[in-house]
């Protein structure tokens, strides 16, 4: 959906939602539960649905109330304005007030919370300390001294968070345990996520250096920040090859090299967008890329799987 222009007029409540919660951000959020169930299947032969369904709902909601918590920290920082080059954010629109926002904000990180009370009786403290440590993170990238979101630490970050910690945490969730081949795959998931964030913070760099922030890209500069994203596609489709390779019946895994050519194209739109609606446009097919990525991968680990 495109953003709609700029009015006095507020849209109805299901497009400020639409907008407000970014739904293009929510598979990153997804893949690592699909990724670790898929995994955990394979390897150890171990799945439950009431994990898989709470994990989901868990990661969801944090994302969620990541995005909103950053849509109205953001504008009540100064950070985005009229100016801004990227989607709409409800609250610099003046469709909600950050009050608003925050409290969705609340719901969002209260429903995390609840679903993850499940995940905590399956997996005990373990699993308690990384959902802690997750919601407080998701508080953390817009707000308190030292905001994750203006530093240069949010792709190692979404590394962690959206790839190695998440799915080992499913893994062990079902499994009851943590492989190499788990840590490996959750890299595998997280570096594309964070290449989707490069692309973010290579558009916003003018903007953010100018509101005082000193993101990686900021610091990189537009060349090395666009070379740092084609690295961090190229390192995820080398990673599929050793998860292959440390471990025959993984070896399905290698079905996501497909994906390859979908990440060069992505890549080479980045080096010439010079655009709001060009970086746009690489931002969301990066997240593509993640996603292919990890479904042709989880597809070829089924597949071999099954037969191994």
């Amino acid at each position: 959906m495109s953003p709609p222009s700029s009015s006095p007029e507020r849209p109805p409540w299901s497009v400020i939602a639409w907008h407000a919660i970014r739904p293009h951000t929510l598979p990153l959020s997804l893949s690592p539960v699909i990724a670790g169930t898929v995994l955990s299947w394979v390897a150890h032969g171990q799945i439950r649905l009431d994990v898989l369904i709470a994990a989901a709902l868990s990661a969801l909601a944090i994302q969620v109330g990541t995005n909103l918590h950053n849509d109205a920290a953001d504008t009540l920082n100064h950070t985005d304005d009229e100016g801004r080059l990227g989607p709409v954010r409800v609250t610099e629109r003046g469709w909600m007030t950050p009050n608003q926002v925050l409290w969705a904000a609340h719901a969002a990180f209260a429903l995390s919370v609840l679903c993850g009370g499940w995940l905590v009786v399956v997996g005990g403290w373990p699993i308690a300390l990384i959902g802690a440590v997750s919601v407080l993170a998701g508080y953390a990238y817009s707000a308190g001294p030292w905001p994750i979101s203006r530093g240069p630490w949010g792709e190692l970050l979404v590394v962690l968070f959206f790839g190695v910690i998440a799915v080992g945490g499913v893994v062990y969730l079902h499994a009851g345990t943590v492989s190499g081949a788990a840590l490996l795959l959750g890299l595998i998931v997280g570096l594309p996520a964070a290449a989707v964030l490069m692309v973010n913070n290579t558009r916003d760099r003018v903007g953010d250096a100018r509101a005082g922030r000193r993101t990686l890209a900021i610091l990189m500069g537009r060349d090395r920040a666009v070379t740092a994203h084609g690295l961090l596609l190229a390192a995820a489709l080398a990673g599929l090859v050793a998860l292959a390779a440390l471990d025959p019946a993984l070896r399905g895994a290698v079905l996501g090299l497909i994906c390859a050519p979908l990440a060069w194209r992505v890549w080479r739109a980045l080096r010439t967008a010079d655009s709001s609606v060009g970086y746009n446009a690489v931002l969301a097919r990066t997240g593509r890329v993640q996603v292919a990525l990890v479904a042709s991968c989880s597809l070829g680990l089924v597949l071999v799987g099954s037969v191994w």
